[in-house]
């Protein structure tokens, strides 16, 4: 009885899957006519290779193993780093460190790895450059991200361009923040980047500046997928709340 039920549930939410997603509506056949069997074909077919696939569902996975062994990640990356001590392996560990926020032990490891060879490595870098500014360190991860750009030219990272625009912003400099915000949020996949020049604008007091800025992301968001706005959720809620304290 309580085998049945389970495969009965599970067969209407993989029903109910296959027409959210648009998946072929044959497998809505298959689901009704072979309960269990096709429930198992369609997970294997379908949902195991888009999980595979999908950054957030990847993320989802490492956080629940993170949270069933909490620490396994960092033991880890210095078990690696004590046995081979290569940069790669320093790199690793220092981002997992990031992630951890003992961001001082993080600087540390990328200050011994960018020597030689690696002096300049744009990676390193910008892991350093991170990890100095989740220290509060905003002079010196400013400085770090500007030698990158100057030993780098061509080096891209959306993600690094909105940390040195927060740099910048948290130096004090309110014009050169806005101006690298108003690029980036150009670019950038997420709605961070523009809704950090949206509040900068409010800040400065260009609140019908603002307000486009703010519009824009919940607009955007409305004709999003649903995982968009999940993943977003921070930066949606955010600019909803700029929109009330422009309106109030």
């Amino acid at each position: 009885m309580v085998l049945g039920g389970f495969i009965y549930f599970f067969q209407i939410l993989m029903i109910i899957h296959v027409v959210r997603t648009g998946r072929n509506m044959y497998w809505v056949m298959i689901l009704l006519m072979a309960p269990g069997i096709g429930g198992l074909a369609y997970l294997i077919v379908e949902l195991i290779p888009d999980l595979k696939n999908n950054y957030l569902a990847r993320r989802a996975v490492r956080g629940v193993a993170k949270t069933l062994n909490p620490g396994a990640d960092l033991r880890l990356r210095q078990k690696q780093h004590k046995l081979s001590g290569s940069v790669d392996a320093a790199r690793h560990l220092a981002s997992e460190l990031i992630e951890r926020g003992s961001y001082y032990e993080a600087i540390q490891h990328y200050e011994k790895a960018l020597t030689g060879l690696y002096e300049h490595d744009p990676d390193l870098m910008l892991g350093l450059a991170t990890a100095q500014f989740g220290n509060n360190q905003y002079e010196e991860a400013r400085k770090t991200l500007d030698l990158l750009i100057e030993k780098n030219p061509d080096f891209k990272s959306p993600e690094g361009h909105l940390l040195y625009a927060k740099a910048v912003e948290a130096c004090g400099d309110d014009e050169k923040a806005l101006a690298e915000y108003k690029v980036v949020a150009g670019s950038y996949a997420g709605a961070e980047a523009q809704l950090r020049y949206g509040l900068l604008l409010e800040r400065l007091g260009h609140n019908d500046a603002a307000r486009i800025e703010f519009d824009e992301i919940i607009n955007a968001a409305e004709l999003a997928p649903r995982h968009y706005r999940k993943a977003q959720r921070e930066w949606i809620n955010e600019a909803k709340n700029g929109i009330k304290r422009l309106s109030g």
